[in-house]
């Protein structure tokens, strides 16, 4: 039978990558610390995706799993031995702790005479993922060996799923909630073995151009409507809130499109504006959904990264200066966000939040703008320029 090894059984883990190889006919074992959650998927040897939509919910139960835990190193390399494909969703701060492991698996396998190549999915929101991987494999491995029997598979997570609540968690440890959207976008050449013949996988040619696309459409697109829509409607708690204000949709959408076509402009043989237009349309439609009750929180918090440099909106500034294209709608919302100070369940910032409000009280907005974004005064002056009519006195005249 075929298997997946999969380091995380998280969110994205659960509902999204075991989700689409179990359903196409893998067994699927997951790697985690969380032994509550590990013993009940083995004592089951199944769990719940709760598929949220505007119509309701429908369970989707994902049969042929087990788990392992991350301590038990024995097993691990063990199953490393016997699979074809490996995959990761546990986040960039717990790659270091996981690479160690899978690196000595596949030594095991290679010194064994097992010479099958091992293809390592990298489920994960890391732009560059496969240079990261292959830097930290080098420890290792050689060039050459890496090249011969690793593959480095990136993605694009484009699902969404969102935060649960502790009652959600108390009345079922294994259950997960998401959206119905399931297609994984995975880089093509970056196999060794034949791609999986599996439903929802969508290779494609050119990864760069759709992690971009993940970046700079559905990201900011997010970003937009929560980072203008939270100091107009301050205390919305879910995104499907403020989209019920159509000036925020209009908003949104008019940022998005803006920089869809920076995006072509960077990819000019990738993305026709029907594609571009329609990608655009369907996410809006999918950030409407009610049931799947996506918080303004969630969507906007931790903003030290989400406003930083190479990141949604102030990369596709960036990009927008650098190709001589229009960028207003994608700063102005960039403006907003440094105002963003949506709570969660429990009255709190993200704690990270709290010192960036306070850099933005005592620094200013062209601290942060030079600082974290990344503009320089001189270069990007007219960044600055219209920036200065963006200011938290005018935003809120406007709205």
């Amino acid at each position: 039978m075929n298997k997946l090894l999969i380091f995380g059984a998280g969110k994205i883990g659960r509902s999204f990558i075991g989700q689409l190889f179990s359903c196409g006919g893998y067994e699927v074992v997951f790697v985690d610390v969380f032994k509550e959650l590990i013993d009940a998927i083995n004592a089951r040897r199944s769990y719940p995706v709760i598929i949220k939509s505007n119509k309701g919910d429908d369970t989707l139960l994902i049969k042929n799993v087990r788990g392992l835990y991350l301590s038990d190193h024995e097993n691990i390399l063990h199953e490393i031995e016997s699979v074809s494909y490996i995959a990761t969703a546990v986040g960039q701060s717990n790659l270091p702790d996981i690479i160690p492991i899978i690196a000595k698996g596949i030594k095991n396998k290679l010194s064994k005479g097992y010479r099958t190549p091992t293809d390592i999915i990298i489920a994960e929101n890391l732009r560059n993922a496969a240079s990261y991987f292959k830097e930290h494999l080098l420890c290792y491995f050689t060039s050459e060996e890496i090249n011969s029997y690793i593959g480095l598979i990136e993605t694009s997570i484009g699902k969404m799923v969102p935060i649960m609540t502790k009652d959600d968690l108390d009345k079922d440890i294994t259950q997960v909630f998401a959206e119905p959207y399931n297609t994984l976008i995975l880089d093509k050449k970056g196999f060794i073995n034949p791609l999986p013949d599996i439903p929802g996988l969508a290779p494609k040619e050119n990864m760069k151009a759709w992690v971009d696309r993940k970046s700079f459409i559905h990201n900011l697109g997010h970003a937009a409507a929560v980072y203008y829509g939270f100091l107009k409607h301050p205390g919305s708690r879910y995104l499907y809130e403020l989209l019920a204000d159509q000036e925020i949709v209009d908003f949104a959408r008019a940022a998005m499109i803006q920089s869809g076509k920076i995006l072509q402009k960077m990819y000019p043989a990738e993305f026709s504006d029907t594609h571009i237009l329609n990608h655009i349309n369907d996410l809006i439609h999918r950030f409407q959904n009610k049931n799947l009750g996506d918080t303004v929180f969630r969507v906007g918090m931790d903003l030290n990264r989400k406003l930083g440099r190479n990141d949604r909106l102030a990369g596709a500034v960036h990009h927008g200066f650098t190709y001589g294209m229009a960028y207003d709608k994608i700063l102005f919302a960039l403006i907003c966000g440094m105002y963003f100070r949506a709570v969660d369940e429990h009255g709190k910032l993200f704690p990270a939040d709290v010192r960036f409000s306070r850099t933005l009280k005592t620094r200013g907005y062209k601290y942060i703008l030079e600082n974290l974004c990344g503009f320089d005064p001189t270069i990007h002056s007219n960044v600055y320029i219209l920036s200065e009519n963006y200011n938290i006195e005018v935003i809120t005249q406007l709205i």
